[in-house]
């Protein structure tokens, strides 16, 4: 972590919880959540299938509404916004990259990575420029035109990780992020999440990968909702191919 980087934390969560359903079918997804990461911060969530991690990323991005407490992202109060107002929040400000690649299959993987830029105002050739330095550090150069259905599915969960990571996000999230890629460029992945972290953004990543957890300046660990540990990188993280030797 950046131990320069401002006091303020980019994402601050309070008292979060949330509650599906009532009565016998209630489920209590995640339960008073307390957690804070401030720029230059890479925080890992681990826990058992079920446990709360996806739901935590969701009420984190403003794609799920808390049933309790409060979310801010850079000071906003997300539960105070409206649907317009968190939508451009996510564009501008927020990275996602999910489980699902989630590419549009009529566009290029370039036109995939710029989307979010488009649509939040910037001029073409600046997006492109953008993209096509994304999809340059995760390993694509040069298949910019192609169509998602030309790529594998590696190559598809590489294109998701640039239109995460494409532009000046300030909060990153990554569920499984490495989930259909090998382990050589898994640990290109993470050090590119690291790298983006570094250069100051902060970034929650939902793992199960102890190995990619040791990337992570903390690991929350999640069980039935709750935070059950949280702990700090004692040390620099090994190469992947040192931890699974």
């Amino acid at each position: 972590m950046n131990h320069d980087a401002p006091l303020t934390p980019v994402l601050s969560m309070r008292r979060v919880g949330r509650t599906h359903g009532s009565g016998a079918q209630r489920v209590d997804a995640v339960v008073d959540i307390d957690l804070d990461v401030h720029a230059g911060e890479l925080v890992a969530v681990m826990g058992r299938s079920g446990s709360g991690k996806t739901t935590l990323l969701n009420l984190a991005g403003g794609l799920d509404e808390p049933t309790t407490g409060t979310v801010q992202v850079s000071g906003d109060h997300l539960g105070d916004m409206s649907k317009t107002g968190l939508a451009a929040l996510r564009r501008r400000s927020v990275g996602y990259v999910f489980q699902q690649f989630n590419l549009l299959p009529a566009l290029t993987a370039g036109e995939n990575v710029t989307l979010p830029l488009e649509l939040d105002g910037t001029d073409l050739r600046s997006a492109r420029a953008m993209a096509d330095i994304a999809l340059e550090e995760v390993g694509l150069a040069g298949k910019a035109r192609r169509y998602p259905d030309e790529l594998s599915g590696g190559e598809q969960q590489r294109v998701a990780i640039a239109r995460g990571l494409v532009g000046p996000r300030s909060l990153l999230l990554a569920d499984e992020p490495t989930g259909a890629l090998d382990e050589i460029t898994s640990e290109g992945i993470l050090r590119l999440l690291r790298g983006r972290c570094d250069a100051g953004a902060a970034a929650l990543l939902v793992t199960h990968e102890p190995a990619y957890a040791a990337w992570a300046d903390r690991v929350v660990r999640l069980r039935d909702g709750r935070i059950e540990t949280v702990s700090q990188r004692s040390a620099v993280p090994p190469s992947l191919a040192e931890v699974l030797s």
